[in-house]
């Protein structure tokens, strides 16, 4: 999972998104201070 959190003023904003591409194609066009994050769970079908 891929989250986008925002910060725009004093306001703050957590956007998900199921994959990389879809996330960076948003996070692009977006204004304020954002953070792009991947979220990995120890429960992922990589760790097992």
């Amino acid at each position: 999972m891929w989250v986008i959190t925002i910060f725009l003023k004093e306001n703050s904003k957590i956007f998900e998104f199921d994959t990389e591409k879809e996330a960076k194609e948003i996070f692009k066009n977006m204004k304020g201070t954002k953070i792009l994050s991947e979220i990995v769970y120890f429960n992922d079908p990589c760790f097992v």
